[in-house]
Parts: C-alpha cells; structure tokens; sequence
C-alpha cells in the first residue's frame, strides 16, 4: 500500500503546476465578521442540541435499524445527484446480492452497494482523525471505486471524446472543466489538498457543521479527481463531522 501511494505521489509530481496561489480558495470559513454569522451559528447549534436530543431518544435496537433505513436513503438521493436513478428495492435487493438481469440496473446495484459499504464504515469511526487528509480523500474514493464496475471508471473528455480509466484514490493527472467551473491545474492539487487539511484539520467543534458545510463546497472546488468528487465530498462531510465530535459513530443521520 505504502509504495503504491508513493508511486502515485511521483507520477503526481511530474503533472503541469501552473502555480496558482492557494489564497485563491479563499475564503475556507465563514468570517467571524459576516453579517450572516451569527444567525447561522444559532442555527448549527440548534440543529446539533436537536440531532443530539433524538438520538439519545431512540433504544439501542431502532437505533441501528434506522442508521441503515437512512444510510439507503442517502444513498438513494446521492445517486439522483449523480443522475442515477436507482430505485430503494433495488438498493435493498443489492444489499442482499440480489442483482438485477439488466447490466445497466445491476451496474447501478453495484454503485449503491458501494456507497453503502463506504458510509457505514465512516460511521463506524474508521475515519475519525482522517477527514480532511490528502491521504483519507483518497482512501475514501478508492474505497468507493475499487468495487464499482468496470463501466463506471470511465469519463469522456468533451471535447476530444477520448475515454479515461478513473484510476481509484489516484488524484487527476490532466485539466478538466466541470461546467462553467474550471478547476485548478492538476499539479496544483497536492498543494491545494494541503492548505484544505491544515485548515480544516484544526476547526474546533463549535464550528463544526459550518466548517463542513465550507470543506464540501472547496473540495468540490479543487475537483481532486477525475470523476467520483462528488460521492467522496459528500462522504467528507459526514467524515468531518465524526472527526470534531458532532456526533458518535454508529449512526447516520442525513448527509446526502
């Protein structure tokens, strides 16, 4: 594993860098002298003392029961964002290696069962300390791609038509343009990646859900990969909140 990444970090570094500063991600948070601050503060604490108060209402048994209903249901509304229309039996049936005979179906199946497996490991705690990380970014979207089908590690550059494999946890290793957004340079994400960690690595928890709300937006932003940001950005912010403590590990609630 360990030399695997450090190759990666090799072919990384020898990617065009065209030297964009990273203040250009700026701002990271949310200003303390934002005329918006204080009422989104309240609201954050709000949510978190309500969040809090239902878990601790909930027995054990339902508790669980209800961290996987909502685990799908995130799943579910994760795959509408991404244009994949799977419906909630075939997320269950996929659950039970119940696969359609439809290939594209069953593709999708798979990319459910995938998103599932990932997030019920964060909310295991496996990723605490690890949210922000250049290296847990990575891990999160190599755990997400190595078991999706081979169709799905494939993006068509606009312009060209030419197909790329999506390499999983590998950073991209080329431009892109997502819309009207134009990412930074691919040379430039290792450094980008390290400004996003030591920031957001050392958030205390009173801006917890803020801060996650803010590393969502600018990791999308930087668009480390070449496909598969969004499923891993959304990841992040659950990831983020296990790792200042918004919640105990275990259960899920509403992160799609």
């Amino acid at each position: 594993m360990t030399t695997q990444i450090e190759d990666m970090e090799e072919d990384i570094s020898q990617v065009p860098d065209r030297s964009e500063g990273v203040a250009s991600m700026e701002p990271l948070l949310i200003g303390e002298d934002s005329r918006h601050r204080g009422e989104l503060t309240d609201l954050a604490i709000d949510l978190a003392a309500k969040s809090a108060g239902f878990r601790r209402s909930l027995p054990q048994g339902l508790l669980m029961a209800l961290a996987d209903l909502v685990r799908a249901m995130n799943c579910y509304y994760s795959n509408l964002i991404e244009g994949h229309d799977t419906h909630p039996v075939d997320i269950e049936r996929a659950l039970k290696n119940d696969y359609s005979a439809d290939p594209k179906k069953r593709d999708l199946q798979l990319e459910a069962k995938a998103h599932i497996a990932v997030q019920r490991w964060i909310d295991e705690g496996n990723f605490r300390g690890r949210a922000v990380t250049a290296e847990g970014i990575r891990d999160i979207h190599r755990r997400f791609c190595e078991h999706l089908p081979d169709d799905m590690l494939w993006v068509e550059e606009p312009d060209t038509k030419e197909r790329i494999r999506v390499v999983p946890g590998e950073l991209r290793h080329r431009d892109v343009r997502v819309g009207r957004h134009i990412p930074i340079s691919s040379g430039a994400v290792p450094r980008f990646l390290a400004r996003f960690e030591n920031l957001y690595g050392s958030i205390g928890r009173t801006d917890a859900i803020l801060a996650a709300a803010a590393a969502h937006h600018r990791l999308l932003w930087i668009h480390p990969f070449l496909d598969g940001n969004g499923r891993v950005a959304r990841a992040i912010r659950v990831g983020l909140a296990v790792l200042l403590g918004r919640r105990d590990h275990g259960c899920n609630f509403g992160n799609a």
